[in-house]
């Protein structure tokens, strides 16, 4: 799926993600959250117990969470199965997270990347980045089938 000059260009990336995993991870949800509350508006009783304001300590926390995950699958991506097991099941059968939100939440990574790395968020990084996010989605989806 992935050469191996992309595998590198996305690890490379990942590496220098971690030490801002808090903001790009909050500022990836924020851009979710907003999105899935005026697309689909039902979806705000899901999120009715959360802080979901700029900078709040649970979106600073969960993002950063998330960034770190991303960033410890894309050191060895062909063990990505192994490393989201855990994740798998806490979301399919613990938190039982519709699916179709790990592409949203990829595609709001995505566009929080591009503005934090104008210069080095080429369109060749920007396709692999695309490709490893829709990978980390279906194997995160993999546990509903």
């Amino acid at each position: 799926m992935l050469t191996k000059h992309e595998k590198e260009l996305i690890a490379q990336i990942w590496d220098k993600m971690i030490p801002v995993a808090c903001d790009i991870g909050s500022e990836s949800l924020l851009r979710y959250y907003y999105r899935m509350m005026t697309t689909f508006p039902g979806t705000k009783t899901y999120f009715a117990h959360l802080d979901i304001r700029p900078r709040s300590p649970h979106l600073l926390s969960h993002g950063k969470k998330i960034v770190l995950a991303i960033a410890e699958c894309s050191k060895d991506i062909s063990s990505i199965m192994v490393t989201l097991a855990p994740l798998q099941t806490l979301h399919a059968y613990q938190l039982r997270i519709d699916p179709c939100n790990f592409k949203l939440l990829s595609h709001c990574i995505l566009v929080t990347l591009a503005a934090h790395m104008p210069d080095e968020f080429t369109p060749v990084a920007h396709a692999a980045m695309d490709k490893y996010l829709s990978a980390f989605a279906a194997v995160l989806a993999e546990k509903y089938r």
